[in-house]
C-alpha cells in the first residue's frame, strides 16, 4: 500500500521561500519518478517538476530557476524548494509517483497521490 504524505505548506510573503516535504511509503519500485503538482481553486492541477530514479529532472517552464525538486532515497523523501514565490504560486500542492522513467508532467500519468499541502503566497 503506497501512501505519501506531503508537509510544509504555508503562508508566505512575495519573494519568500518554501521547502516542501512529501514522505513516502509502502513504494517497492526501483524504477520510477515522482512529481509535484499544484492546483488552485476553479484551476487544473498542473505538473510543476518531475525527478526520476537515476536523478533527471524536469520542470514546468513557470517555475524553471526558481523551484528545485529533490530527493532522499535513504529517507524516502522528496522534496520540493520554492524560491521567489509569487502570488499565483498559491495552490494545493500535491506529491504524485509512478513506475517508470518518463518525467511526466501531467496528472493522468501518474498512479499515487498525496493528500496536498497549502501553500498561500500573498
Amino acid at each position: 500500500h503506497v501512501q505519501l504524505v506531503e508537509s510544509g505548506g504555508g503562508s508566505v510573503q512575495a519573494g519568500g521561500s518554501l521547502r516542501l516535504s512529501c514522505a513516502a511509503s509502502g513504494y517497492t519500485s526501483s524504477y520510477y519518478s515522482m512529481g509535484w503538482f499544484r492546483q488552485a481553486p476553479g484551476k487544473e492541477r498542473e505538473g510543476v517538476a518531475a525527478i526520476r530514479s537515476d536523478g533527471g529532472t524536469r520542470y514546468a517552464d513557470s517555475v524553471k530557476g526558481r523551484f528545485t525538486i529533490s530527493k532522499d532515497n535513504a529517507k524516502n523523501s522528496l522534496y520540493l524548494q520554492m524560491k521567489s514565490l509569487k502570488p499565483e504560486d498559491t495552490a494545493m500542492y500535491y506529491c504524485a509517483a509512478r513506475d517508470g522513467s518518463w518525467l511526466a508532467l501531467i496528472r493522468e500519468a501518474y498512479n499515487f497521490w498525496g493528500q496536498g499541502t497549502q501553500v498561500t503566497v500573498s
